[in-house]
């Protein structure tokens, strides 16, 4: 084996590892070109991200995640907006729906009233029965539920979908149908603490009920509603406020006609009136 000397530089010697320097021959950017390459490599491939996972499209109205944004609320401000369309005179009264609408509250709330309106005319009328005919027996009408099922979620989510159509034919494109739905939603809220006091076997009681029930929910129709009907271009477009509040005014005649009206008596007799009891 044979071995070479090589003459050492005298000046590294002595300088140590202080005087060595290293000398790039790629140019200024190339590390960063570098890095900026092999990132661009790694986020084709799906490894790297701006927020660590991969980025996703816009989803389509038909799948669940189109619609997962608007069930995603706290149940403190799903109450809150309930609570507040029984106070009209709450500065919060027309901007509670401003923070972002959501789906959540419009789905349970008309849900929940099914529920209620359905027990509480089942109970109204069973207590009517036993005042009538003490000992009788009281066959619940489930068909009821069905009926009260396509009454209210037509008038939910039927009404104020067409109302939107019909906005978006005539140009006003100022109001979402997310907006819309909530506004319905949550103006039946009231008419759940109603139907459960219209157990009161009293017609007297229940009419004013019924009354204080449509008063504070059309209020809230309108109060929410006309302002987008007002900014339209064309005051024909005004008049539907109108159409509104008749549909409003037979939902509370149908809900005082379908289910509350159980009164209890002993015999009616051939000169009675019964629409004194309804």
């Amino acid at each position: 084996m044979a071995y070479v000397a090589v003459d050492a530089d005298e000046r590294l010697v002595e300088e140590g590892a202080e005087g060595l320097e290293f000398k790039s021959f790629l140019g200024t950017n190339a590390p960063a070109n570098g890095r900026a390459q092999s990132a661009s490599h790694n986020l084709d491939r799906g490894y790297l991200t701006d927020h660590g996972a991969p980025q996703k499209g816009p989803s389509a109205f038909w799948t669940v995640e189109y619609y997962q944004p608007y069930f995603d609320v706290d149940t403190s401000t799903v109450l809150k907006r309930c609570y507040t369309t029984l106070l009209p005179f709450s500065p919060s009264y027309i901007t509670s729906l401003s923070s972002g609408s959501d789906l959540y509250g419009p789905f349970w709330v008309p849900t929940t009233l099914i529920l209620a309106l359905f027990l509480s005319s089942s109970l109204a009328a069973s207590i009517s029965k036993y005042l009538s005919a003490p000992g009788a027996e009281y066959d619940y009408d489930f068909a009821l539920l069905g009926l009260a099922a396509t009454i209210v979620y037509a008038y939910a989510f039927g009404i104020p979908v067409g109302l939107w159509l019909v906005l978006r034919y005539m140009g006003v494109g100022e109001w979402g149908i997310v907006d819309a739905v909530g506004v319905w939603g949550y103006a039946l809220f009231v008419w759940i603490p109603v139907s459960i006091l219209c157990v009161i076997p009293e017609p007297i009681t229940r009419w004013v009920l019924v009354g204080i029930a449509f008063g504070l929910s059309g209020y809230f129709l309108v109060a929410n509603a006309y302002p987008v009907l007002a900014s339209a271009d064309a005051k024909a477009t005004r008049l539907l406020i109108i159409v509104v509040g008749a549909l409003h005014a037979g939902l509370a005649l149908s809900f005082k006609a379908l289910f509350f009206s159980y009164y209890a008596v002993d015999d009616l007799g051939s000169g009675t009136d019964p629409l004194r009891y309804v």
